[in-house]
């Protein structure tokens, strides 16, 4: 199977599979004597797996694990819940920061609705104050 067709079934671009041989996801295909790729068909269901792994908010280093583990091995799914455990804690993470920005936005954008022809904006003035202090701490 030839790289654009790789590409056009899995809805990546050319320059995707490249690079995703690069990473070692998917196995370096064989050329032919034109010096075109040539890819086996299982390169369309790594290539699914990988870009469903993203979405579940795998980085491409996990992603190089879980499919080494999906060819089987005797604790292939305490590895595999262990990175998608890993996976999660960093989501909720990251879900309190996006809260806590949230949050802040929030308290900002009432502050101008409760005066509104205040000619000092809180919005800038707060942000310039942090802005100044991250300045200050840093130095």
């Amino acid at each position: 199977m030839r790289t654009s067709e790789v590409a056009r079934q899995t809805q990546v671009n050319v320059q995707t599979l490249r690079y995703y041989e690069r990473r070692g996801l998917l196995p370096e295909p064989r050329r032919t004597p034109s010096g075109y790729r040539t890819y086996t068909p299982d390169a369309v269901r790594v290539v699914r797996f990988v870009k469903h792994a993203q979405r579940l908010g795998f980085t491409l280093d996990d992603i190089k694990d879980l499919l080494s583990l999906a060819e089987g091995g005797l604790n292939s799914c305490d590895e595999a819940r262990a990175l998608a455990r890993a996976r999660l804690a960093e989501l909720q993470q990251r879900i309190e920061q996006l809260a806590a920005m949230r949050d802040a936005l929030d308290r900002l954008t009432a502050t101008c609705d409760r005066h509104p022809a205040k000619p000092d904006c809180p919005i800038l003035h707060d942000i310039e104050t942090a802005a100044a202090t991250t300045s200050t701490a840093a130095d």
